[in-house]
């Protein structure tokens, strides 16, 4: 027989589970505005940065997105860009608190671009 409420995690814990939880959703990217951005600053690489992708974000800078090449292929790949930026920000915030994260990875969330 399972128990309902297996082991409650004492307060302190769960104080300190809530606020790794609370620093996450502030760093946490957002895959509308990732196609919002390459919506509007797609040939300039503008989603890139904002994801953090500086070093290839100033090579679309300069060569107009790869000469339109990389912003089409970029289209199909924002989104999954999104989630793996997300699961390493996350780790991070959960190593930062000592918290070992078996939360299983969730794919990737299919967002229609603009």
């Amino acid at each position: 027989m399972i128990p309902e409420n297996p082991s409650p995690l004492p307060e302190w814990e769960r104080l300190r589970v809530q606020r790794a939880e609370f620093e996450y959703e502030s760093v946490k990217k957002d895959p509308r505005v990732a196609y919002a951005l390459w919506c509007v600053l797609g040939l300039i690489g503008g989603h890139r940065f904002y994801l953090g992708d500086t070093a290839r974000s100033i090579a679309m800078l300069f060569t107009f997105g790869g000469l339109g090449v990389w912003t089409v292929v970029d289209l199909f790949f924002v989104g999954r860009r999104v989630h793996a930026v997300n699961q390493r920000r996350r780790a991070a915030v959960m190593d930062r608190y000592g918290i070992l994260d078996l939360t299983p990875p969730s794919p990737p969330a299919v967002v229609a671009p603009l």
